[in-house]
Order: C-alpha cells, then structure tokens, then sequence
C-alpha cells in the first residue's frame, strides 16, 4: 500500500521559515512528481507549487520568491522550503504525488500557522 506522509508543520511567527517534508513509499518516487497544495479555513484547496520528475519547479504567485520546492530522490522524500511566511500562509498543507490521474496519492496533511 501506498503511503505519504508529510511532516514539519507548526505555529511559527511572521517572518520566520519552516520547511515540510514529504516522504512516500511503496512507489518509484522518482518516476512521479511532486505537487503541495494548501487549504485555508473556508477556502478551496489550492496548489501552492509542484516539482516534475526531472526537476522543473512551479509556483503559484502568492509564495513566489518567498517558497523553495525541492527533491531527494534517494529518500523518497520532497521538501517545501517556506521563508518569509506571512499569516495568510496559514493553512493545512498536503503533499501529492502524482504519476498519472490512475496513479496518484495525497498525505493526510499538515498544519502551519502562523501567528504572533
């Protein structure tokens, strides 16, 4: 069975940084890219940025310049560097692998919030 499993969310201030991981098993991680998504109370799920197989990287332009994508494919794990972080950035953040719309797999999510 497929797992995904982000970690490295938390309550930060204004201007701080943290950085989520995400790690999934069961697959040829490296075949699949990399998508975070976030959802804001009482907002849609929206994609915040996403990492291909070979490493070209998108952003949505509200955390553009401010959010880094990244990947290790030999730990079967991506990360998502978030610097600068402003309280609008509060929201669950979900990791998704995607290979295909057959072969597709979401985390469970994690919480940052950010908050003086």
């Amino acid at each position: 069975q497929v797992r995904v499993v982000e970690s490295g969310g938390g309550l930060v201030q204004p201007g701080e940084t943290l950085r989520l991981s995400c790690t999934a098993s069961r697959i040829d991680f490296s075949s699949y890219d990399v998508r975070w998504y976030r959802q804001a109370p009482g907002k849609e799920r929206e994609l915040v940025a996403s990492i291909t197989n070979r490493r070209a990287t998108s952003y949505a332009d509200s955390v553009k310049g401010r959010f880094t994508i990244s990947r290790d494919n030999a730990k079967n794990t991506g990360y998502l560097e978030m610097n600068s972080l402003v309280p609008e950035d509060t929201a669950v953040y979900y990791c998704r692998v995607f290979y295909s719309s057959n072969y597709n797999y979401w985390g469970q999510g994690t919480q940052v919030t950010v908050s003086k």
